[in-house]
């Protein structure tokens, strides 16, 4: 395995300096490395990685450093083909990509497909790449070359990481945060707790969906009223717009979270927009990329009470207790949609926390049927 810290230096050594990305569950141990070398900016989506990478580029002639998880690579696709590949303004970008669904590797259902085509899809966008050795000897061999090519032909280079090359590291640098009473998956009980049987719940990609899940398993009742959202993070918003105006004699609660809400924020607008009297959007925030190594999110640092309202929601909340919450509830579901409710939470999720038993084909047959 690498030492994330000896791989960062040997970045280092190579004259990239400046890094960001969105944190990866493969990545996890070398993001925590990057944020504690205080040189590192998380970006609110894949794509605006690039384009942050490229406008540094751009002021000191430096190749800049991106990383992300393959189930975000979708989100680069625009930028590489019409921002830095060598037929439009050929920049030079190293971009890490950590290899979820790895052929023959185990995972989730939703990173099989993009595991599996991965290298075909980046050999299709004629980027350069390698398979990121564990061996530190080899792998400075591949940086040297990946820097000697984007050096010559001032395009990108890709180098995809499988699971377990690097070795664990624990973040020393911890932000600072408020200790609020409850976490993640005690706010996802107290609203679960407060729905009735007709109301419909989209939940986000990560353990926000997994939390709801074994909410529903502990109460012995089905999953036919959420649609467990296991992938394409930032979405679920736009998921629950979509059922809200086509069901609108059903409430409709989304239950987001921070990160999420932060890297496609657009979509806030368009969901205020569209005016559906049923729809309430609650964004769970603990300022974290929790689902997949805790890095820190820029939630605490937003107003996302003063965004919404700003963005034409009919009404908007904020708490961080459990009394605040109860205190507003039932102001929060009798206002006229679209509404907003931030509650702020500690991160932090249990060791034992499960995944889904039902596949998500299965979920979906299930949720449609509900809602007929």
């Amino acid at each position: 395995m690498l030492d994330p810290k000896v791989f960062l230096d040997l970045i280092k050594s190579q004259g990239i300096h400046f890094s960001t990305g969105v944190p990866d569950s493969l990545l996890k141990d070398f993001c925590a490395c990057i944020v504690d070398s205080g040189s590192d900016i998380i970006a609110a989506n894949e794509g605006g990685a690039v384009a942050l990478a490229a406008g540094h580029h751009l002021a000191t002639g430096e190749i800049p450093f991106v990383y992300m998880q393959n189930s975000g690579f979708g989100n680069i696709i625009n930028p590489l083909t019409s921002l830095i590949d060598p037929e439009v303004y050929s920049i030079p970008m190293l971009i890490m990509v950590g290899w979820r669904g790895e052929p023959g590797v185990k995972d989730e259902p939703q990173h099989i497909k993009q595991g599996r085509i991965n290298e075909a899809l980046i050999e299709a966008l004629e980027v350069r790449h390698d398979i990121l050795s564990s061996d530190i000897e080899e792998a400075q061999s591949q940086v040297e070359t990946a820097v000697s090519y984007m050096q010559s032909n001032q395009a990108p280079y890709i180098l995809l990481v499988r699971k377990d090359t690097f070795a664990p590291y624990k973040m020393q640098n911890l932000p600072q945060v408020p200790d609020y009473e409850m976490n993640r998956e005690d706010a996802v009980k107290e609203i679960l707790n407060k729905l009735s049987d007709q109301d419909v719940v989209v939940s986000t990609t990560g353990k926000t969906s997994r939390e709801v899940f074994e909410k529903r398993a502990a109460d012995h009742l089905g999953h036919q009223r959420d649609f467990l959202t296991v992938g394409c993070m930032g979405h679920a918003s736009q998921i629950a717009l979509g059922i809200a105006l086509a069901k609108q004699e059903r409430k409709v609660f989304c239950l987001d979270g921070d990160g999420a809400f932060i890297m496609h924020m657009g979509s806030a607008g368009i969901i205020a927009d569209q005016k559906p009297k049923n729809y309430y959007h609650i964004v769970i925030n603990n300022g974290a990329h929790d689902s997949v190594g805790g890095q820190p999110t820029i939630g605490f640092n937003l107003d996302l009470e003063k965004i919404a309202s700003g963005c034409g929601y009919q009404s908007s909340f904020s708490v961080k207790t459990k009394a605040e919450l109860a205190g507003i509830w039932n102001e929060f579901i009798a206002a006229k949609g679209p509404v907003f409710l931030e509650i702020k939470t500690k991160k932090g999720a249990r060791k034992d926390l499960g995944r889904p038993t039902i596949k998500p084909i299965d979920n979906k047959i299930d949720f449609m049927n509900n809602l007929k």
